[in-house]
């Protein structure tokens, strides 16, 4: 069994001073497979000076300097992929095809900051005014258990680049995960204190992050409940803030669609990251006069779709991350039957011939409202809900009848119709006829699902503010 039993600050791993063992579960089997030592307050407290003595050296630092300095954590990071890919299957249950895109994710999005950082405008002339970007300070950048190496990975590469210093707070979930990372960056030979690593809850860790006065933004990826928090939190110290949160992600399926080109996309965007993604398409809007040709075809299709164990080549979705995660997904599949929707697929559960492990069948309802809540509030698992619509002004108010915004899919063969359609949905990306991902565009929400943008230049400018400056004659 695994025991993790340091942090990481100003530049060395560290006993916390926090004294509480968190335990690490092997989702596939339910078992304790490790412990993690987590941080309290003063160890926060403690990471914060060590970054906020940093900032100054970094914040001058060049270009070509940062350019380096990311091209060793690149190294080091894609030479940990194996052992991510390990970590990952265990402690969180990724399915092989999606374990390998999270294990080489991370230096991928490394890889990303140095290309953006390298065309990166820092000045700029405006009139008679010479405008310059200026490094915010430390930053507080705390990541989800659902792609927790690639989401530090991503928020640290970008931060670094803009000249900023960082504290990081994982999820305490993924520890196996944040160790590998930790182990590689500090193979990197970054100063003393430019990032540092603490393990530790929310309402621990991650509160004193939110309240420090020496933290001048926080970037978030997790629940909209919790960035609300993280905002009403900052404020008092008028914090910057970054927030990647909830979806409810349409897939809109137009009548001109070809149903079974098309349902491959329509399974993978609803079941993607075992329907623990925010961008997952949970809702996916149906021609009225072809719905039941659409429930043959997407019931054909998802009776191929195993639930089960990761380290099987044909398994599509994973456990879910924790017992708590499971309950809460059967209790929406539960919710659905009491609102009335009809189960095509699934149900409650575990798929058959599994006795252990935090399975869920792969289930999709039918005959459903948007105004249900399994239409309307964010499950995190693999729980579809089909809604028929009348035409396409139809569809996109149903699209954007929700709290959310953060991704959606429209899928046709009449690709003038499609972006049309893609314009006038409420969205932080719409996704046609694809689920590719371009990580130079930016990527983030319209209303409940964030604040803010990151990836390519916008993410860079994130962790930036203008300074205008006019000079006189002397």
């Amino acid at each position: 069994m695994q025991r993790i039993g340091h942090i990481y600050i100003n530049g060395e791993f560290v006993t916390p001073h926090g004294q509480e063992w968190f335990d690490l579960h092997n989702p596939s089997t339910e078992e304790v497979i490790g412990q993690v030592r987590l941080g309290d307050e003063e160890d926060a407290q403690r990471a914060i000076a060590a970054a906020k003595a940093a900032f100054p050296a970094w914040s001058r630092t060049t270009r070509a300097e940062r350019i380096a300095a990311l091209r060793r954590i690149h190294q080091a990071i894609a030479a940990r992929e194996s052992e991510l890919m390990e970590a990952i299957v265990t402690e969180y249950g990724a399915p092989a095809e999606r374990g390998r895109w999270m294990a080489t994710y991370p230096a991928d999005v490394v890889a990303q900051a140095i290309d953006a950082l390298k065309t990166f405008e820092f000045e700029e002339q405006v009139g008679t005014a010479r405008v310059i970007l200026t490094p915010i300070g430390v930053a507080g950048l705390i990541t989800p258990w659902n792609s927790n190496a690639g989401f530090i990975c991503n928020k640290l590469a970008t931060a670094l680049a803009a000249g900023c210093t960082a504290v990081i707070k994982p999820s305490e979930m993924s520890a196996m995960q944040t160790q590998i990372v930790a182990e590689a960056l500090h193979e990197a030979g970054l100063p003393p204190g430019v990032f540092n690593i603490v393990n530790g809850r929310g309402e621990v860790v991650g509160e004193a992050i939110a309240r420090h006065p020496d933290i001048a933004k926080i970037s978030f990826t997790g629940s909209s409940a919790v960035g609300q928090h993280l905002v009403s939190t900052g404020a008092a110290t008028i914090k910057r803030v970054t927030l990647e949160l909830g979806g409810k992600s349409p897939t809109v399926v137009l009548e001109d669609a070809d149903f079974g080109q098309i349902m491959p996309l329509v399974l993978q965007a609803g079941f993607a990251n075992s329907g623990q993604a925010c961008i997952a398409g949970t809702r996916i809007l149906v021609p009225r006069h072809r719905l039941a040709e659409f429930e043959r075809v997407v019931q054909e299709a998802v009776s191929h779709v195993k639930s089960g164990d990761p380290r099987d080549a044909d398994t599509a979705i994973g456990p879910m991350v924790s017992a708590r995660q499971w309950e809460r997904v059967q209790n929406y599949i539960r919710i659905g039957v009491e609102e009335g929707a009809r189960l095509l697929a699934g149900g409650e559960g575990r798929p058959d011939g599994l006795r252990a492990g935090w399975f869920v069948k792969p289930t999709i309802f039918t005959d459903a409202t948007n105004q249900m809540r399994i239409a309307r509030e964010e499950i995190f698992g693999p729980v579809l809900t089909i809604i028929p619509y009348e035409d396409e002004a139809d569809a996109i108010a149903i699209a954007n009848d929700t709290r959310y915004g953060l991704s959606a899919v429209v899928l046709g063969q009449d690709l003038e119709r499609c972006e049309r359609v893609a314009r006038q949905i409420d969205s932080g990306r719409v996704l046609i006829n694809t689920l590719a991902h371009e990580p130079r565009a930016p990527f983030g929400g319209f209303k409940h699902s964030g604040l803010g943008r990151e990836m390519g230049k916008w993410g860079m400018s994130a962790y930036l503010e203008p300074k205008t400056l006019l000079v006189g004659q002397g």
